[in-house]
C-alpha cells in the first residue's frame, strides 16, 4: 500500500493551497482518511479526517478555513486550505485506515507547507 502526498509549498499569509493524497494497493479498501501535521518541536496533530461515507471532522484551529474531501472512487483525499496563517506551517501527512481492519493505518510520506508572513 502506498499513500502519495503532494501539493505542499511556500505560500504567503492569507493564501491557499490544495494538498492531495492518492492511496493505492491491490485488493485494499480504505475507510477513514485524514490529514495530520507536525510543526517543528511539536507533536503530530489531526487537521481533518473524512469517513468513507463523507463525514468530515476538523480540528478547531482550522475549522472554517480548511475543507477535506475525497474523490468518488474514495481512494484519493484532498485538503483545501484557505486563509493560511504562519502557525499552519508544518509537514502534512495523510493517512488511511484499512476498511477491513481499523487497527491497520497507512501513512504517506509528508509534504511541507510553509506560510510566510
Amino acid at each position: 500500500v502506498q499513500l502519495q502526498a503532494s501539493g505542499g509549498g511556500l505560500v504567503q499569509v492569507g493564501g491557499s493551497l490544495r494538498l492531495s493524497c492518492a492511496a493505492s494497493g491491490s485488493g485494499i479498501g480504505f475507510g477513514t482518511m485524514g490529514w495530520y501535521r507536525q510543526a517543528p518541536g511539536k507533536q503530530r496533530e489531526l487537521v481533518a479526517s473524512i469517513s468513507r461515507g463523507g463525514t468530515a471532522n476538523y480540528a478547531d484551529s482550522v475549522a472554517g478555513r480548511v475543507f477535506i474531501f475525497r474523490e468518488s472512487g474514495k481512494s484519493t483525499v484532498f485538503l483545501e486550505m484557505n486563509s493560511l496563517k504562519p502557525e499552519d506551517t508544518a509537514v502534512y501527512y495523510c493517512n488511511a485506515v484499512s476498511v477491513f481492519n481499523d487497527r491497520i493505518i497507512y501513512w504517506g510520506q509528508g509534504t511541507l507547507v510553509t506560510v510566510s508572513s
